[in-house]
């Protein structure tokens, strides 16, 4: 397996995301919460915006990115064009990094979750995580951009 097709599923799905954000009709609809919905789709964005440069962009492409995944729960009032700016730069840090990719099957630097696994596994891992985290976010942005 090479990196082409997992360049295509993040792209495509970093591009949704873009989308979905610059759909809102308002900026202060990106930070609502109600009832069981307890996190906003401007804060599931810098979640994923965050875990995708860390363990993309800092760990395989070396980009030295320091994370503050607290932050990324926490933070409310983001504008949009920041929100909307840290997507595309995330989307281009992970083609590039993907891009420059030799071995999936090389092991992956560093534990996780689930234990020492291979390049390739965990960068399906992470595009199953932000397909996961899209489909909140777009549901947020039916139920709760009203």
């Amino acid at each position: 397996m090479d990196t082409s097709a997992l360049r295509t599923f993040y792209k495509r799905d970093l591009d949704r995301l873009y989308a979905e954000i610059e759909s809102y009709r308002s900026e202060e609809a990106l930070w609502r919460v109600s009832g069981n919905i307890a996190n906003s789709a401007g804060n599931l964005c810098m979640h994923l915006v965050g875990n995708l440069n860390t363990y993309i962009g800092a760990r395989l492409g070396g980009s030295g990115y320091v994370r503050d995944r607290p932050f990324e729960f926490a933070g409310k009032g983001i504008p949009r064009a920041t929100l909307l700016a840290q997507v595309r730069e995330v989307a281009a840090v992970v083609d590039a990094t993907l891009a420059g990719l030799g071995d999936l099957d090389a092991e992956y630097p560093g534990e996780v979750s689930d234990g020492r696994v291979s390049v390739g596994y965990f960068l399906t891992h992470l595009a199953i995580h932000l397909g996961y985290h899209l489909g909140q976010i777009n549901y947020h942005r039916r139920l709760l951009d009203v």
